[in-house]
C-alpha cells in the first residue's frame, strides 16, 4: 500500500509541474518559407504572416539629385497577439528601420502603452547622379501562429518645407512626421514656428541633421539635435553654421502621456483579466499641427539694434553734459550778482542780512515742545542769505511757522561780528580732515551725553540741526561704508553667478535641450553661444545710467568739497547735510542690477531667478535709506546693519521660491516674522531709536498703555509720525494676510512688492510732509517725478505683459510667447528693461535733487519729518 500511496504521489506531481509550465511557444518546421512581392507605391496590401512565412514586399522609386521626397510606411496588424507583436523591417540603401506591431512605448513610472497602428518615415540616402533608381525592401515575420496585417507605402507630399508657408499635418506617438528643411542662398538663420489649435496631447520639437536614422520616437527623440516640448507654440531658432549640409529635419513627436507639459497624468482603469504591466491602448490620441519656416534677421539688423540701444543711454550721457553747462553758467552769473551785491551802501537794502539766530533770538521762541521747553543747542549755528530766497515760512498748517525773519534793526553785512559767534570761528574749524583719524568707536559722538540724546530726540518737532549733531568726518565714513561693502557684495555675488549661467548656456548648447531656459522664443536672437542676446543686451541701459548716475554723485561731491575748502556758509550751515556714500551705493546697486539681470536671461529658470531681483531688494532698500538719511543724519542705520536685513530678505526670497508654493507651515512662519518686523521697525521710527528691546519691554508697554489709554486718554505725541506708521502696518498687514490667504507661486515678486509699496507710501509721506512744511519742490525735481512717473507707467505696462513664466512648465510658458515689436529684435520685456533702467535713473535723480530747495536754508528751520 505504501508503494501505490508514493506512485500516486508521484503522479499528481508530475501532472502539476506540466500544468505550471508556460505554454510552448510555436516552432517553426524548419526554415521558413520565403514570399517575395514586388510592390507598388500608393497601394494596400492585406495580407497575413505565421511562424513559419516570412513576406518581403521590393518597392523601387527614382531618386533626383536635387529634388527630395519622402516615403512613408504605414502598417495596421489587425490580430491581437500582444504577446507575439509581427517584426516588421524596411532595408533601403545606407539605412535599415524596424519596428514591433503592435508598438510599445513606456511613459512615466514604466507605464506601457500599446499601439496597432504604425506609420513612420524613411530616411532618404543622398545621391550623386543626377537620376537615380533606389530599392527598399519591407520584410514581415513574426512567431504567431497567424497574424493579419495591412501595409501601404507612399510618397510624402511636402516633405520638403518652403519658407514662409504653412503646412498642417496630424501626428500621433506611433505615427510621428518629419519634414526637411533647405537653407536659400543668402539665409543664415531661420525661425521655425510649430503652432496647434489644441493644448494636448504633448508633443516634442526636434531639429535634427540630415543624416540616417532619424530619432522620431517619443523615446529616442532627445538622443541628437535641439528639442522643446510643446501644447500650443513652439519655435527654435536654427542657424546655417550649425548644419554642413545646409538643410535640416523638423521632427514633430506626440507623446505617451501630458504631465511634462503640465497637463493631468490620465486614470486607464484594467480590464477584468488584466494584468498590472499589461500595455494600455490609447486609441486616437493625435494632434493637429501646423509649421512654418520664416528667416530670422541679419546681421545688419544686430548692428542697428546694438547702436540703437546705445543711442538711447548715450544721449542720456550728452543731456546731462548740456544741464551742467547751463547750471554752470547760471551760477557764474548768480556769483557776479552776489558780488555786484556785496558793495552797495547799507541802506540800499540789498547788503547780506543776518538772521534771528545771529541776533540773539532762537527761531523755535514761540514753539512748544511739551515736557521740553528748551531750544535746539545748535539753533545760533545757522547761516543765511538774504538773497538766497524770498522769505518762506516753514512750518505745519495749523502751527506756529518757522519763519526766516527780516530783522526790525538795520543790515549789517556777514564780515560784521554777529550776535555770540563770528564767522571767523565758524570757518576756523577744520573741513576735510583725513578719514584715517577716525576711529570705529568715534561713530556716537553723543555717547557720553546719552541724556541729552534723550532730550534732543523727543522733542515734539524737531528740526534737521536736532539731528545733524554728529562729526562729520564719522558719518562721511559711516555712508562711506555703504559703498565699499555693495562693492564687495557685487564682486563676490557676480562672479560664481557668471560662471553658473555660462554653465547652463553649455548645457543647453551641449544637450540640446531647449526646456532648461524660458525664453521668450519667439523672439530670441542668437548671437554665439547665447541663446538669446536681445533679452542680455536690452540690459545695458542699467550699468550705462548707473555709471552715469555715478559720475553726477562725483561732481557733486567735488563741488561740494570744494565748497568746504573755501568755507562756503551754505554748504557748512545750510541745507539738508549731504553724505554721498549711499548715493554711490545706489548707483552700484543699479550697475549690478543690470549686470545680474543679463546673467539670469542667459538661461531664466526658477534655480536663478533671484540673481534677477536681489539687487531690487537692495534698491528699495537703499532708496528708503536714503529718504530717511535726508532728514536724520544722526540716527540712520548703519551698513553693517541694513546689508543684514537686506542679506534677510534674500534668504526668504530663495527659500520661497524653492520650499514657498502651497507651503502653508511656510507661508504662516513668513506672515508672522513680517508682521512682527513691521512692529519692531514702526516702534524704532517713532520713538527715534530711543527704546529698548530687552526683558521690561512688555512692562513698559503695559504702562504706556495704562497712563495713555486708560488713566487718561491722550492722543500720540508725534501726529505725523503716528499716521505713516498706522498706514504702513495697514498695508503690511494687508500684504501678508493676502500672502497668508492665496499663497502666490511667485514669491520673489511679492516679497519685491512688498518693498516697492512701502517705499512709494514713505515716498509720498516725504512729499506731502515737504509740502505742508512750506517747502516747495523745484523746477528739474519736479520734471523728474512727473518724467519718472509716466516712464514707470509704461514701463510697468510691458513687464506685465508676461512673455514667459517659470511658475509653469517649459511647454506651458511658450504659450505665452510673442513676437518682437521694436526693430524686430527686442521684445516687450526688452522694452521693460529700457524704461525700468530710465525709470530707476530718474527716481535717483528725484532723491538727488529733491531738497536742493534748502541749499539756502538754516537747518534749524528745516523741519524733520
Amino acid at each position: 500500500m505504501a508503494g501505490t500511496g508514493a506512485a500516486a504521489l508521484a503522479r499528481a506531481l508530475l501532472a502539476w509541474a506540466l500544468l505550471a509550465l508556460p505554454p510552448a511557444m510555436p516552432q517553426p518546421r524548419g526554415r521558413p518559407e520565403v514570399r517575395e512581392k514586388e510592390a507598388r507605391f500608393n497601394t494596400t496590401y492585406s495580407d497575413w504572416v505565421n511562424a513559419d512565412l516570412l513576406n518581403i514586399y521590393a518597392f523601387n522609386h527614382s531618386v533626383r539629385r536635387n529634388r527630395t521626397e519622402g516615403v512613408r510606411v504605414s502598417v495596421n496588424v489587425l490580430s491581437d497577439h500582444k504577446d507575439l507583436p509581427v517584426l516588421f523591417v524596411v532595408r533601403q540603401k545606407e539605412a535599415v528601420v524596424s519596428f514591433q506591431v503592435p508598438l510599445i512605448l513606456r511613459g512615466q513610472f514604466q507605464r506601457k502603452y500599446a499601439y496597432q497602428e504604425v506609420s513612420r518615415t524613411l530616411c532618404q540616402p543622398q545621391t550623386k547622379a543626377e537620376v537615380e533608381t533606389q530599392h527598399f525592401y519591407v520584410d514581415v515575420s513574426t512567431l504567431s501562429l497567424n497574424a493579419s496585417y495591412q501595409l501601404r507605402v507612399t510618397h510624402v507630399e511636402n516633405f520638403v518645407l518652403r519658407t514662409n508657408e504653412r503646412f498642417s499635418f496630424n501626428a500621433t506617438a506611433a505615427q510621428p512626421q518629419y519634414f526637411k528643411y533647405e537653407f536659400p542662398e543668402g539665409v543664415d538663420s531661420v525661425i521655425v514656428k510649430v503652432t496647434s489649435a489644441m493644448a494636448f496631447p504633448c508633443s516634442v520639437i526636434s531639429i535634427q541633421d540630415v543624416v540616417c536614422p532619424v530619432y522620431d520616437l517619443d523615446n529616442n527623440v532627445a538622443f541628437i539635435g535641439m528639442y522643446q516640448t510643446m501644447t500650443k507654440k513652439a519655435a527654435i531658432t536654427v542657424q546655417k553654421k550649425d548644419f554642413p549640409s545646409n538643410s535640416f529635419y523638423v521632427v514633430v513627436v506626440v507623446k505617451t502621456e501630458d504631465e511634462v507639459c503640465g497637463g493631468a497624468l490620465p486614470y486607464y482603469p484594467l480590464s477584468r483579466d488584466a494584468l498590472p504591466d499589461d500595455p494600455v491602448d490609447q486609441h486616437n490620441r493625435q494632434k493637429t499641427l501646423e509649421v512654418m519656416v520664416s528667416p530670422a534677421i541679419t546681421s545688419e539688423a544686430y548692428v542697428r539694434s546694438m547702436l540703437f540701444c546705445l543711442g538711447i543711454f548715450l544721449s542720456f550721457y550728452v543731456l546731462t553734459l548740456l544741464i551742467a553747462c547751463w547750471e554752470s553758467c547760471r551760477q557764474q552769473k548768480r556769483k557776479g550778482l552776489l558780488a555786484a551785491m556785496d558793495s552797495p551802501s547799507l541802506d540800499t537794502g540789498h547788503g547780506r542780512s543776518v538772521p534771528d539766530s545771529f541776533l540773539g533770538h532762537s527761531p523755535y521762541d514761540s514753539y512748544g515742545y511739551g515736557s521740553f521747553g528748551n531750544g535746539s543747542s545748535s539753533s545760533t549755528e545757522g547761516v543765511t542769505d538774504s538773497l538766497c530766497s524770498v522769505e518762506v515760512p516753514y512750518g505745519y498748517v495749523g502751527q506756529e511757522q518757522f519763519k526766516r525773519r527780516t530783522p526790525s534793526a538795520p543790515m549789517r553785512p556777514l564780515s560784521i561780528a554777529m550776535g555770540e559767534r563770528s564767522l571767523e570761528h565758524v570757518a576756523g574749524r577744520p573741513r576735510m580732515d583725513s578719514l584715517s583719524s577716525v576711529e570705529e568707536d568715534d561713530y556716537d559722538t553723543l555717547a557720553d551725553i546719552d541724556y541729552d540724546k534723550n532730550v534732543i530726540r523727543t522733542k515734539q518737532y524737531l528740526c534737521v540741526a536736532d539731528l545733524a549733531r554728529k562729526d562729520k568726518r564719522v558719518l562721511r565714513k559711516k555712508y562711506q561704508i555703504y559703498f565699499w561693502n555693495i562693492a564687495t557684495i557685487a564682486v563676490f555675488y557676480a562672479l560664481p553667478v557668471i560662471q553658473l549661467v555660462i554653465t547652463y548656456q553649455t548645457v543647453v548648447n551641449v544637450t540640446g535641450n531647449q526646456d532648461i531656459c524660458y525664453y521668450n522664443f519667439l523672439c530670441a536672437r542668437p548671437l554665439g553661444n547665447l541663446s538669446a542676446f536681445n533679452n542680455i543686451l536690452s540690459n545695458l541701459g542699467y550699468v550705462l545710467l548707473g555709471l552715469l548716475f555715478l559720475l553726477i554723485i562725483l561732481q557733486r561731491e567735488i563741488n561740494y568739497n570744494r565748497a568746504l575748502m573755501r568755507n562756503d556758509a551754505y554748504a557748512l550751515e545750510c541745507g539738508i547735510p549731504k553724505h554721498f556714500g549711499l548715493f554711490y551705493a545706489m548707483g552700484t546697486a543699479l550697475m549690478m542690477e543690470g549686470l545680474l539681470s543679463a546673467c539670469y536671461h542667459v538661461c531664466p529658470n526658477y534655480t536663478n531667478f533671484q540673481f534677477d531681483t536681489s539687487f531690487m531688494y537692495m534698491i528699495a532698500g537703499l532708496c528708503m535709506l536714503k529718504l530717511y538719511q535726508k532728514r536724520h543724519p544722526d540716527i540712520n542705520a548703519s551698513a553693517y546693519s541694513a546689508y543684514a536685513c537686506l542679506a534677510l530678505v534674500i534668504f526668504f526670497s530663495v527659500v520661497g521660491v524653492v520650499f514657498g508654493k502651497g507651503n502653508t507651515a511656510f507661508w504662516i512662519v513668513f506672515s508672522v516674522i513680517h508682521i512682527v518686523a513691521t512692529l519692531l521697525l514702526s516702534t524704532q521710527l517713532y520713538y527715534m531709536g530711543r527704546w529698548k528691546l530687552d526683558t521690561g519691554i512688555l512692562r513698559r508697554i503695559l504702562h504706556v498703555l495704562y497712563t495713555d489709554c486708560i488713566r487718561q486718554c491722550s492722543g500720540p505725541m508725534y501726529v505725523d509720525r503716528m499716521v505713516l506708521l498706522v498706514m504702513g502696518n495697514i498695508i503690511n498687514w494687508s500684504l501678508a494676510a493676502y500672502g497668508l490667504i492665496v499663497r502666490p507661486n511667485d514669491f520673489a515678486s511679492y516679497l519685491l512688492a512688498i518693498g516697492i509699496c512701502n517705499l512709494l507710501l514713505y515716498f509720498a509721506f516725504y512729499i506731502i510732509m515737504k509740502l505742508r512744511s512750506g517747502e516747495r519742490i523745484k523746477l528739474i525735481p519736479l520734471l523728474c517725478i512727473i518724467g519718472t512717473s509716466v516712464v514707470w507707467g509704461f514701463a510697468l505696462f510691458f513687464f506685465f505683459q508676461g512673455l514667459s513664466t517659470w511658475q509653469k512648465t517649459p511647454a506651458e510658458s511658450r504659450e505665452h510667447n510673442r513676437d518682437c515689436i521694436l526693430l524686430d529684435f527686442f521684445d516687450d520685456h526688452d522694452i521693460w528693461h529700457f524704461l525700468s533702467s530710465i525709470a530707476m535713473f530718474g527716481s535717483f535723480l528725484v532723491l538727488l535733487t529733491l531738497d536742493d530747495d534748502l541749499d539756502c536754508v538754516q537747518r534749524d528751520k528745516i523741519y524733520v519729518f
